[in-house]
């Protein structure tokens, strides 16, 4: 069997590089090893950032797609107010940039929460690439498909009118994330701040510390600083799936 048809073991892949979060692009099932390889001599390694340093700004052009292969990032756009308000976060092992796809301009900043180090995609190459690998188009639009559903449970949390039922779907969602990421879904560190949260949730700060611990005090979360465990897997998706006023009425 020659380079071009043979097919990489993913398993065996996944466990040399287990420590690169570029996974979810060079990882498809079935993706040869040139082309594999075609795909790594795009990867360009950045400089690393510092807390507080922009990975690209509103009104930049498209250039790349970025992985944080440690840190996290927060994305942040203008409100109908003039204010800054956190519209995303993005964790280790998940893409950046895919707010530009539609227009070709980023319409946020991305911003590093964290000391933390990327791999960039160049997008136009990306696109080549992919145009002639199916198992890469099929990753690009599941990833893309998530960030789509991210986007709907973040209008869903707006919608909801109490700040526990807002926490929870955060926090479930969180969850959930680090899940697919191949990490513990019960016990994480939060990236963010609690001021970030509550700019994402719409909410004051005062709010989500109430919050916090209310839920530390029903046992559903323990809470040290950043580090969270889940206790109560259950009520917490009974918060997220059913709605105060529908459990009033039951």
């Amino acid at each position: 069997m020659d380079a071009e048809n043979q097919v990489i073991d993913i398993a065996r892949l996944r466990r040399g590089c287990a420590s690169c979060s570029l996974q979810q692009l060079c990882l498809p099932a079935g993706i040869g090893i040139t082309d594999l390889d075609r795909l790594d001599d795009l990867v360009r390694r950045r400089r690393p950032l510092t807390r507080g340093d922009f990975l690209f700004r509103a009104g930049a052009p498209l250039a790349s797609l970025y992985v944080a292969r440690d840190g996290a990032f927060k994305t942040m756009a203008l409100s109908e107010e003039g204010d800054l308000q956190v519209i995303g976060f993005h964790l280790p092992g998940e893409l950046i940039g895919l707010d530009a796809l539609g227009t070709g301009i980023h319409r946020c900043d991305a911003v590093a929460l964290a000391p933390a180090s990327v791999c960039e995609v160049p997008f136009n190459e990306l696109g080549l690439i992919a145009a002639q690998v199916p198992g890469l188009q099929r990753q690009l639009l599941r990833v893309m498909g998530q960030r789509m559903d991210r986007n709907q449970k973040h209008v869903e949390m707006m919608g909801r009118r109490h700040a526990s039922e807002r926490l929870a779907m955060f926090l479930h969602s969180l969850s959930e994330r680090f899940r697919e990421l191949g990490k513990s879904a019960d016990e994480f560190s939060l990236p963010m701040s609690r001021e970030d949260i509550a700019s994402y949730l719409g909410m004051v700060i005062e709010t989500v510390s109430r919050t916090f611990s209310k839920f530390q005090d029903d046992g559903i979360i323990s809470v040290r600083g950043r580090q969270l465990r889940i206790l109560d897997h259950k009520r917490l998706s009974q918060m997220v799936h059913e709605p105060e006023e529908r459990r009033a009425r039951s």
